[in-house]
């Protein structure tokens, strides 16, 4: 059997873009508030939230697992039901999906069995099953701690103190707090390891939580203790996905333009709001005009020294600037990448490096010495961040061709159309 790749030529703006976004819904918030939504005292509705597969897939989980969830417009109606098995539940890609499923599933009354893409057999699980089984509930791995697995419910779970190193991933935290009220005794997890990466996503989680009226304690460093009870149904609008703003705003900074991205939140947990700091950094001008944020490319684009431990979803983007910036870059705290739909680190210095860039891998980051790029081809890896990289690096290199630029519709349907008209 052939398998046949697309290619998809990365335009070239003739000038410097002068464009408006709008953003879809955020894949965070979205795939958060489904879960609580599917665990909740009523039914609630979810207003403008992200229609793309990695949300498909969590809808589906949740339907498998006895959920109503309509779509009308633009809005989706959940009216949550007991969890229920047998079920099978397909992951996809979506880390959110493989990690925050199994501990509502272990609250269902029987088996339910995940598995996912070939990548996604990939990606540590190993911290989600140790600490389900801490916890009494049962599951079959084959001692794999990875996809394919299932999870053996008997409709409740006893809760309780449970440690976990989340080193490699925030969202083995965010896991066990979304199901944790409605575990018999709540859950009081507790962090041993390394920082925790993207802590401002398990914020959002904490945040989410109290919203629908969950008691939760994160006064103490590294834990997070989460009382039984009700989770409140309460309607939500999903706000826009930063992060799937970076490609767009860094637009501005290759081609020396304007980018505007229309309602940005004022308040937010988002990692994606850091991009207004950290585009300053690279020489860009950012202003709020309004509800809108606006950014201005400067006279050069700056090498920079970064910190992104927090904000890892951002590094492929912030890689391409500092591959077209005019001196030397420093990109560290983002081990936690290797872990990802791809090793983010090994995939950008191949892809960088392939195209005449140098790029040198470190054990927490990336050294990037910018030099002249050549065309050619830039692989994905199935990971939309790294589309979004390929996109930006071919704004200034004529000639690149991303691969399966349609990966990009995990988290923003009609990518390519709209980074076509920005650079028409």
């Amino acid at each position: 059997m052939t398998v046949s790749t697309t290619w998809w030529p990365a335009p070239v703006p003739a000038a410097p873009v002068d464009a408006t976004v709008a953003l879809p819904g955020s894949k965070s918030l979205t795939n958060r508030l489904l879960v609580l939504a599917a665990l909740a005292d009523g039914p609630s509705t979810l207003v403008r939230p992200l229609r793309a597969r990695d949300t498909q897939l969590m809808a589906d989980a949740l339907r498998s697992l006895g959920a109503a969830i309509e779509a009308d417009g633009d809005e989706w109606r959940v009216t949550p039901a007991p969890p229920r098995g047998p079920a099978t539940v397909d992951c996809g890609l979506a880390g959110t999906v493989m990690r925050f499923v199994p501990p509502v599933a272990a609250l269902a009354d029987g088996p339910v069995h995940l598995d996912g893409d070939p990548q996604a057999r990939l990606r540590p699980m190993d911290q989600t099953v140790a600490t389900l089984r801490a916890l009494g509930v049962v599951i079959d791995d084959d001692g794999r701690g990875r996809l394919p697995l299932t999870v053996r419910g008997s409709g409740s779970v006893a809760g309780g103190v449970v440690e976990l190193d989340a080193s490699s991933s925030s969202q083995f935290v965010s896991a066990l707090l979304l199901a944790g009220a409605r575990y018999d005794a709540g859950v009081d997890v507790r962090h041993r390891g390394k920082p925790v990466p993207s802590l401002p996503h398990v914020q959002m989680t904490v945040a989410q939580l109290r919203l629908r009226g969950v008691s939760v304690d994160d006064t103490e460093p590294n834990r997070w203790s989460v009382a039984p009870g009700p989770i409140s149904a309460v309607d939500a609008v999903v706000e826009p996905d930063l992060s799937n703003a970076a490609p767009f705003l860094a637009a501005a900074l290759v081609t020396g333009g304007r980018v505007r991205v229309r309602d940005w939140p004022a308040h937010t947990d988002q990692p994606g709001d850091q991009l207004r700091h950290l585009l300053v950094a690279f020489g860009a001008d950012v202003v709020r005009d309004g509800a809108d944020v606006v950014v201005t490319g400067g006279v050069s684009l700056d090498g920079v020294s970064l910190d992104l431990h927090d904000v890892g979803e951002l590094t492929p983007v912030v890689a391409a600037l500092a591959a077209l910036a005019t001196s030397p870059s420093q990109l560290s705290g983002i081990a936690h990448l290797r872990g990802h739909e791809t090793d983010r680190l090994a995939a950008i210095a191949a892809e960088v490096n392939e195209l005449g860039g140098r790029v040198e891998e470190q054990a927490d980051g990336l050294r990037i010495e910018p030099r002249a790029l050549r065309a050619g081809r830039w692989h994905t890896y199935a990971d939309h961040r790294m589309a979004h990289a390929g996109a930006v690096i071919g704004l200034a290199v004529p000639g690149v061709e991303v691969e399966d630029v349609a990966t990009t519709a995990k988290t923003f349907p009609g990518f390519a159309e709209e980074w076509e008209r920005l650079a028409a």
